[in-house]
């Protein structure tokens, strides 16, 4: 024999009715059937009892309106004529008395306990009427007769042994199928209407199966069963095959509302199982609730979290060390009906805080002000400080006992997303750890911790990427391309949830189509860098990384703000690295101080290992003594191609047609791009330098930089006399031009150089770059790196590289 509960959304619709019928019908042992009202009836009634008490002839309508979706529902799945008269005729028997109530309460203008436990009850009484008639050859029980409750306290509670006596009596010999109105019950002396409280339905559902020994408790509900996290906020969440009886209390106590708390435990005594299973999808494995889960390895089982959260600080000097002060606290909040979820105490006592709903808060102030008063007078005590605008997330999962650190990677994981953790708590059987946070953090915070204890099936990067010209659109095709293979092979999700370019921005939580990115930005909003930092710090989204593919300074000035918000940056952008050493240095503190990273590996030689070569270098112990490098891809294209028949001019031109140099060359000329470069690498190696630190010998004269761009391609070829003569002498020592960027301890230069051919820059070919590293351990026999140092696809490739070192973290 099983005990089937069915909630209000499986009877809630001709759909979900109809659903429990083949699901009842289609068991072959004898059932008991436990109903819970139509969906959203016991709120209707609640409501519409609020409006007769204050007078509003309204709570008419909402009667009628009632009745009439008990009458559609019959008319929709009673076909027999006989049995939907006398069906009709039971439900408009006990319409007609709550009409009578509803008016005695309209009249005199009072709604006692007893009036409302009256009215509530006949959710259950209509809807257990229309499924006992709907499912052939069942037997309709009024639970009212078993289920009785005494008062204590001034509260209805269950009386289990004689509840479990009259249980047994009742069920000595059932039918197939019992149809039992959920929720109701009766008290034991005055036999009065009372009820088990909202969710009393799975309650009763569970002291029936217990009082019977039942061989299992089926919970029907509108979810496949317990998940390891709202799905309503975290989209990767998924149902939990198997947990324990402790693991689904504690999920249920911190807000998973797939069942009513006070469930668990009539059937965990007795060891029968609990079975979660959807109505509409009774095909669902559904989640088994059992004493122990066998081949459990995952240390926490399900997130759960509670919002609306206040949290009461109880403090003052006369606590330490003074026995009776929690209990105080305690019995003054019960005395008054107010539950706490969540206590904290400092071990130095002179402190205790207490998580209430928001709700309870004002009350439980008040409460606990007049219980210390004395002492708050004499300053022995301070007054009660609420602090509201929170919420209480739980993780949950008996394997945590099993685990070291779990607490430490908990914390660890929130700080580097910066999420601050305001009270925990942590019991000893180590099954839950607790934590308040502000509830605007609330999202963040459960994405985070999902993603990071493995519930989530993929690990999750959500990337905001600025600048689609040709190095962010390579890069975003490049994710695009990678996206699945990504999933695939390290159960990782790249999800780009925000584009912008210099005039509009989008943004999306769920994640932008990369297939047509370009038509949906056409349509978005008009942005700018104001807009973009609002939008990115605005959706406080985990695991997130801005991804600058400009060479703005303004894109580049937000770095800072979004560093102080946790979300790291990845700049393929020159500016901010080489900007003023001063506020360099203050973003690399913020990223290490926040535990995000800012990483410009591209800022020098593109795709190439240069900047992490250097930091793993210097993080070993190494000492950078000097850098020689050439790091323009342009000039070294220039100076590669300029020969007796190809002038400089030409070889410029070519440059630009190429694609090598900048729109207009001259900014690669006037070597300002190596001169960052340098300034960088030399910031890296661990030199205070500034951009006007760097001596410059320059291969252009002053002049060629003013005056438009018509004009300086006019004014070129007046320079290839002279460097065709220059070009004949250096060739006639066998040496080659190349634009040499040096530190040496600290002092730097540019300068355009001739090498000999036992250079190692000598056979530096095409736009290829090169470095030369002389450090403390590569004295004698300097590092060379050297390859492909310029253009959109390898420097794409190089961001993609620093998006993948975050993700690794």
């Amino acid at each position: 024999m099983k005990v089937m509960k069915f909630g209000g959304t499986s009877v809630g619709s001709e759909e979900s009715i109809l659903s429990l019928k083949r699901i009842v019908e289609a068991e072959n042992d004898d059932v008991i059937v436990v109903v819970s009202a139509l969906g959203g009836i016991t709120d209707k009634l609640i409501e519409t009892s609020k409006m007769a008490v204050n007078g509003n002839e309204g709570y008419v309508d909402e009667i009628e309106a009632m009745a009439q979706r008990h009458h559609n529902m019959i008319d929709a799945i009673i076909a027999d004529k006989d049995k939907h008269d006398r069906l009709l005729a039971i439900i408009d028997g006990l319409l007609e008395q709550l009409r009578s109530i509803y008016y005695g309460v309209y009249l005199i203008r009072d709604l006692s306990e007893k009036t409302k436990a009256a009215i509530v009850s006949y959710g259950e009484r209509l809807s257990s009427q229309i499924v006992a008639t709907l499912i052939d050859g069942s037997r309709w029980y009024d639970s009212r007769e078993f289920i009785k409750t005494t008062q204590k306290h001034g509260k209805h509670v269950l009386d289990s042994e004689l509840t479990q006596r009259l249980v047994r009596e009742t069920f000595a010999e059932i039918p197939k199928v019992s149809l039992v109105p959920g929720f109701i019950s009766s008290d034991e002396c005055s036999g009065e209407t009372t009820n088990l409280g909202r969710g009393g339905s799975d309650y009763t559902a569970a002291i029936i199966a217990a009082s019977l020994n039942a061989e299992v408790l089926e919970i029907w509900t509108d979810v496949d069963g317990f998940m390891t996290a709202d799905p309503r906020v975290i989209h990767t969440a998924y149902t939990i095959n198997e947990l324990s009886y402790i693991e689904a209390m504690e999920l249920c106590n911190f807000g998973a509302k797939v069942i009513y708390p006070p469930t668990i435990y009539p059937v965990c005594v007795k060891n029968i199982p609990i079975m979660v299973k959807n109505t509409f999808n009774p095909d669902a494995q559904g989640t088994v609730i059992k004493a122990t889960v066998d081949n459990d390895k995952k240390p926490i089982k399900g997130i759960s979290s509670i919002n609306g959260t206040t949290l009461i600080t109880v403090t003052g000097l006369s606590m330490v060390g003074v026995i009776g002060v929690n209990r105080r606290i305690f019995t003054a909040l019960a005395d008054n009906g107010i539950s706490v979820f969540m206590v904290s105490q400092a071990s130095s006592e002179n402190s205790t805080s207490i998580g209430v709903r928001d709700e309870d808060a004002d009350e439980a102030v008040n409460v606990l002000n007049r219980e210390f008063a004395k002492e708050i007078q004499t300053g022995a005590m301070f007054p009660m400080h609420a602090e509201s605008g929170l919420a209480t997330i739980a993780i949950v999962g008996e394997n945590m006992k099993h685990t070291p650190g779990i607490a430490g990677k908990l914390f660890g994981t929130l700080g580097r997303s910066g999420i601050s953790v305001i009270a925990c708590a942590q019991g000893a059987s180590e099954t839950n750890i607790s934590f308040v946070v502000d509830s605007r953090f609330l999202r963040k915070s459960l994405n985070v911790i999902h993603d990071s204890f493995f519930l989530s099936e993929y690990n999750v990067l959500n990337l905001f990427i600025c600048g689609i010209g040709t190095v962010g659109g390579n890069l975003i095709e490049q994710i695009r391309s990678q996206y699945e293979e990504l999933k695939r092979t390290r159960r990782l999700k790249l999800n780009v949830v925000g584009i912008s370019n210099s005039k509009r921005a989008m943004f999306s939580r769920d994640g932008i189509d990369l297939s047509s990115y370009r038509e949906q930005l056409e349509k978005a909003e008009p942005s700018n860098v104001d807009h973009l930092r609002n939008g990115i710090i605005g959706m406080n989204i985990f695991n997130s990384v801005f991804v600058d593919c400009t060479a703005s300074g303004e894109v580049a000035g937000l770095y800072q703000a979004l560093l102080e918000h946790n979300v790291s940056v990845v700049a393929a952008n020159k500016v901010a690295a080489s900007s003023d050493y001063d506020s360099y240095l203050k973003l690399k503190e913020t990223a290490l101080r926040r535990g995000v990273k800012f990483l410009f590996e591209t800022n020098v030689g593109a795709g190439l290992p240069i900047i992490g070569t250097i930091n793993d270098l210097r993080s070993s112990g190494d000492k950078i003594l000097k850098i020689e490098a050439v790091l323009s891809g342009t000039l070294n294209f220039i100076f590669n191609e300029i020969s007796a028949d190809v002038p400089f001019s030409e070889t410029v031109r070519r440059a630009k047609e190429q694609g090598y140099s900048e729109p207009d060359p001259r900014i690669d000329l006037s070597g300002k791009d190596v001169v960052r470069k340098l300034v960088i690498l030399a910031r890296e190696a661990g030199y205070k330098v500034e951009q006007e630190d760097v001596e410059k010998h320059l291969f252009v004269p002053d002049e060629f930089f003013k005056g438009s761009i018509d004009d300086f391609w006019r004014n070129l070829p007046s320079l290839d006399a002279g460097f065709e003569s220059r070009r004949k002498a250096i060739e006639a020592d066998n040496k080659r031009w190349r634009f040499v960027a040096k530190m040496d301890r600290g002092r730097t230069s540019v300068s355009l150089e001739a090498v000999g051919s036992d250079h190692p820059f000598y056979n530096l070919e095409g736009s290829n770059n090169i470095i030369m590293l002389t450090t403390e351990r590569y004295r004698e026999y300097p590092m060379l790196i050297q390859g492909y140092g310029a253009g959109a696809g390898v420097t794409a490739a190089g961001v993609f590289a620093n998006i993948m070192s975050i993700a690794n973290i």
